[in-house]
């Protein structure tokens, strides 16, 4: 068996470095786990495998010892579009590529009546957008543009069940990240690094956090009740785009906290509720807007200009039959991109906000089960308002996004 997680461990690090994660809240997944993806990542009081670490480590305390293999397939329709400007009216295709595919790998191991290990390894988030034909082209810029960004996060947790019906825990959050951006040569005059802005190939980073939980059942079990903490990640420097990332290439993982609620309304049924924050807005390379009067790489350089954002999740588990579970959901957050910070967002278009879930489960035996899950992120549109420099020719940029995901899963309960 640990030859066997050996080797999925492997694989799931391989899978998730060679491909570029697609988030839908802002940057970050709407769900941790095929399972929680059915319930629209709703996860915090609502816990189904050992990807809880992912989202509060403390429902290690209350699953059964598993091991714990999925991938999910990321299908994002990306495009931007330019009107008012002098040089680049037009629209603009982000789908160079189409498809990306996101594995996730974790284990539980029960030590004692009140001790809980496990680890999980997965895609935190990221963005991807391929254009073909350039929206920076008339501005200077040479060949296709785009960025790649992907974020792997490996969490070894522990849980201590400190009484009956509390538990808490810790995991670190150890971070590995790439990133790739090409085709934006044409600012290099805004630059405090312009040998170091763009077509640079890929880059990599490396940051350590940690991330706290508790959980508590009430009501006879009936009411599950949780919080969770996520710290900021600092990440070395990204030193070949150092001259477009504020802080001389810095790009952080910012902080997340939220709360969740699960209560059995009938003995097959569970709805569950969580409200969730990500502080964006403290990553200098994330929150900074777009300003033309410091140099891009610079503390103060122009960043995305994206927003702290609140989650808000419904999600409700219906065990149909013995060996039959349907999971569904609804998960909407604030729009991180205002109207007129979208010129630099072309390159990372994070605009969706709804997203729609529906998912089951089948258990193949005492000890196995198959999931899977599918996801809507509907279409959302940000118009821009004056969101072009004047010195770039004015005019605004629009972007436009919705996705379709499909996660399946294996578990095995030992």
């Amino acid at each position: 068996m640990m030859k066997t997680i050996y080797s999925v461990l492997s694989l799931g690090i391989f899978a998730i470095l060679s491909n570029a994660t697609h988030a839908t809240t802002g940057y970050f997944m709407h769900g941790y786990g095929v399972k929680a993806q059915g319930n629209a990542g709703t996860s915090i009081a609502n816990f189904n495998d050992a990807l809880t670490i992912a989202s509060n480590p403390a429902g290690l305390s209350w699953i059964e010892q598993q091991v714990n293999v999925g991938a999910t397939i990321f299908a994002p329709d990306r495009s931007s579009s330019i009107h008012g400007s002098p040089f680049a009216d037009g629209e603009y295709d982000a789908n160079g590529r189409e498809y990306f595919v996101i594995p996730e790998v974790a284990y539980s191991h029960l030590v004692n009546d009140q001790v809980a290990v496990g680890f999980a390894i997965y895609g935190n988030g990221g963005m991807n957008t391929s254009y073909k034909q350039s929206p920076f082209e008339k501005y200077g810029s040479t060949g296709p543009a785009g960025v790649n960004l992907s974020q792997l996060f490996f969490s070894p947790a522990v849980a201590w069940k400190y009484a009956p019906n509390q538990s808490v825990a810790f995991a670190s959050n150890i971070m590995y990240q790439q990133f790739e951006a090409k085709g934006i040569d044409g600012f290099a005059q805004l630059s405090q690094d312009s040998t170091n802005l763009s077509n640079r190939g890929k880059d990599s980073s490396t940051g350590i956090g940690f991330k706290l939980g508790w959980s508590g059942q009430f009501l006879n079990d009936q009411l599950t009740l949780g919080a969770k903490y996520s710290s900021k990640v600092k990440a070395s420097n990204f030193d070949k785009y150092s001259g477009l990332f504020a802080e001389n290439g810095g790009f952080d993982v910012p902080e997340s906290y939220g709360v969740g609620v699960a209560f059995k309304l009938t003995p097959a049924l569970t709805v569950a509720a969580d409200v969730e924050r990500i502080n964006y807005s403290n990553v200098a390379s994330v929150g900074n807007s777009l300003n033309l009067t410091e140099p891009l790489g610079t503390a103060q350089g122009a960043g995305f200009g994206w927003q702290d954002i609140n989650i808000y999740k419904i999600g409700a588990t219906y065990q149909a039959t013995p060996k039959l579970t349907l999971r569904a959901g609804y998960s909407h957050n604030d729009q991180p991109i205002q109207s007129d910070q979208t010129f630099l967002n072309i390159l990372a278009p994070g605009v969706v906000q709804d997203h729609l879930s529906l998912g089951v489960t089948w258990q193949l035996d005492a000890h196995q089960d198959v999931s899977i899950a599918y996801t809507h992120a509907l279409e959302a549109e940000v118009n821009g308002q004056s969101s072009i420099p004047v010195n770039f020719g004015a005019g605004n940029a629009n972007l436009k996004m919705n996705q379709n995901i499909l996660g399946l899963a294996y578990s095995f309960q030992f």
